[in-house]
């Protein structure tokens, strides 16, 4: 049965180490026959401030998510398709960018939309985070993850086999030190950052695996 990965990338810079861990992320994915994962940058996307008009509450339609007319639309449908959805975000000041946030209060319509509502429920969210120094937020911007997964009744993916055990998270500092020392900049040289990649996504794989299993046997 195949597995559906979405990753939600909130980078404004292309090419850079948000990127680069996203890309990892996506390649550990593919090599499973059985998995098919698309990416999405927001950066490249119009995704608007919710509102919190509460539309959504009563006026929902099968295909229409929300009041609000721009790129989340589309986007809302990939959510709502995925068995396992990833946010991956750069850290900015100790916490899950500005742009990553916007698109969290969006899925407010998963909480609470008159059609929508628990779409999201025993889906499985696990969240990547890149930071500048080693003890510069990735814990902290996890926590901001998994607290919205757990407002929508999705099942966050911990690892204790990871160096960061609350999601995958990797430094872009030489060492996480904080010394700007070009050209040594990036995730490139975070091995154990990038080693958190194969047990948080390889344990998001089993979840996905024991709740489509559940289900099936519930019908």
């Amino acid at each position: 049965m195949e597995t559906r990965v979405l990753v939600v990338s909130a980078s404004p810079i292309k090419g850079g180490s948000v990127d680069d861990f996203t890309e990892k992320i996506v390649r550990f994915f593919s090599a499973k026959p059985e998995v098919k994962t698309e990416t999405v940058n927001l950066g490249q996307l119009d995704v608007g401030d919710c509102c919190h008009c509460n539309w959504c509450n009563k006026k929902q339609a099968e295909d229409k998510y929300c009041a609000m007319e721009d790129d989340a639309q589309p986007l809302f449908k990939l959510v709502e398709a995925a068995h396992i959805l990833v946010l991956a975000t750069p850290v900015y000041f100790m916490r899950t960018s500005g742009r990553m946030a916007v698109f969290i209060d969006r899925l407010r319509h998963f909480m609470w939309g008159n059609i929508t509502r628990g779409r999201l429920r025993n889906k499985i969210g696990v969240s990547a985070a890149v930071s500048w120094v080693r003890h510069g937020g990735v814990e902290t911007t996890h926590l901001t993850h998994i607290m919205a997964f757990l407002a929508l009744e999705m099942i966050p993916v911990s690892s204790h086999f990871s160096a960061s055990l609350l999601g995958a998270g990797a430094v872009s500092s030489p060492g996480g030190s904080g010394v700007w020392n070009p050209p040594h900049i990036g995730i490139e040289e975070d091995e154990i950052g990038l080693q958190t990649i194969k047990p948080i996504m390889s344990r998001a794989l089993d979840l996905a695996r024991i709740m489509k299993n559940s289900q099936g046997r519930t019908r």
